[in-house]
């Protein structure tokens, strides 16, 4: 009889381990490499709280197709050598059916090959480069919920070229394909609009640059009137503090635009009344959106800021949440976890975000625009809030 019972008890055990065994492995899983480390990972961070609060908001609803997700994040160190072996791990080691995240346009399109080779779907939040989804390099699994550099720049230009009394505008930006690209199309743009209007300087301080003296003050001997700037996150908390001291923002009057989120709170919030008001910025989400706040964004931006442990929490956590919304919309059209239907299924689909529907296009994009407005002071915030945000879309020119 004990020996029955031993061989039953051993059967139970086996049985639970196996039970538990597929269960895990019945887990949607998305592999997410994001930079949580260094000056992007500002951006990397909340990104990640994003995805994270939808995967528990989506968990909790029972999941997708009867399955739960499994979020499994990875610091990519906003390095796209790092971001490849990552996603290569991911996919072989670790078996992810998905792919999400990186933040910069170096590290999106060296994934955006590992995607291809090993046909999984691969949904980029942040990286803006308009090569990402370009007809060269466009392909079945590649998909971007961001803005990009076109739409970016343009939506600098248009702002700018309304600054009549400005004849000399110079630029600043990140020296790799995310700056060239935003600024290339800054430029075009603004020539478009103003043709009055000359190109005086181009600075290109490397990403993740220390010591941006030598650019600030070799800009300023240019003597600009405006300045369009690409840096983003840590780079423009960094160069903005440098900046100051040298008298670079009173030398152009504030007028400068940046088309690198740093009107986000994420920014703004740590710069505090170092920042420089007046100049011109956007935000994915403004999170502060002073007398008119879509109602649905109410709920969200507090459920964003109790997941992030802050007070104001961050306009980045949007795109992580957005990003997971897309894919699983995405699986629920397709019925299944195939990339090749999944993929198929994203194609021109439209999809709810806290900031309102979404849809992605045929060339993959989501045309997602962003909220531009003049940096000012508001006696209710330590920090600089974005005046009346306008939505800027890809398609018509500012509301």
């Amino acid at each position: 009889m004990m020996r029955v019972r031993h061989v039953l008890a051993l059967a139970c055990a086996v049985a639970m381990l196996a039970s538990s065994a597929a269960l895990a492995e019945d887990t949607i899983k998305i592999g997410f490499p994001i930079p949580l480390s260094g000056p992007a990972a500002l951006y990397g961070v909340p990104i990640l709280k994003g995805a994270e609060m939808a995967v528990a908001d989506i968990n909790a609803k029972g999941g997708v197709l009867g399955r739960k997700l499994e979020l499994m994040s990875r610091d990519s160190k906003a390095n796209a050598d790092e971001a490849v072996r990552l996603a290569r791990e991911l996919i072989i080691k670790d078996n992810a059916d998905f792919l999400i995240g990186t933040l910069t346009s170096a590290e999106a399109p060296a994934v955006s090959t590992i995607a291809k080779e090993n046909k999984i779907v691969f949904i980029a939040p942040s990286a803006k480069t308009s090569a990402l989804t370009a007809p060269a390099n466009l392909h079945p699994y590649i998909f971007r919920f961001a803005s990009n550099t076109t739409t970016e720049g343009q939506a600098g230009a248009i702002i700018m070229s309304k600054w009549k009394d400005i004849k000399t505008v110079a630029t600043i930006a990140p020296d790799y394909a995310y700056g060239r690209d935003a600024i290339a199309a800054f430029v075009a743009e603004l020539k478009r609009l103003r043709p009055d209007v000359q190109i005086v300087d181009q600075q290109w301080p490397k990403l993740g640059e220390p010591d941006f003296t030598a650019f600030i003050t070799a800009q300023m001997s240019k003597r600009p009137d405006a300045v369009y700037c690409d840096e983003y996150g840590g780079d423009f908390v960094t160069f903005v503090k440098q900046a100051m001291p040298l008298g670079y923002f009173q030398a152009i009057h504030n007028r400068l635009a940046d088309g690198g989120e740093v009107g986000a709170v994420d920014v703004t919030e740590p710069l505090g009344a170092t920042y420089p008001v007046g100049i011109w910025s956007d935000a994915y989400d403004p999170v502060i959106w002073p007398g008119h706040e879509p109602a649905a964004h109410k709920a969200w931006v507090q459920e964003m800021q109790k997941a992030l442990n802050s007070k104001y929490g961050s306009g980045w956590a949007i795109q992580g949440y957005s990003a997971v919304l897309a894919l699983v919309a995405g699986i629920e059209k397709a019925g299944s976890t195939n990339s090749d239907k999944v993929s198929k299924a994203l194609v021109n689909l439209t999809f709810d975000t806290p900031a309102g529907k979404r849809s992605f296009n045929s060339n993959h994009d989501a045309d997602t625009g962003e909220f531009w407005g003049e940096m000012v002071k508001d006696p209710q915030y330590p920090f600089a809030i974005i005046k009346d945000p306008t939505y800027y879309n890809p398609e018509p020119e500012m509301n």
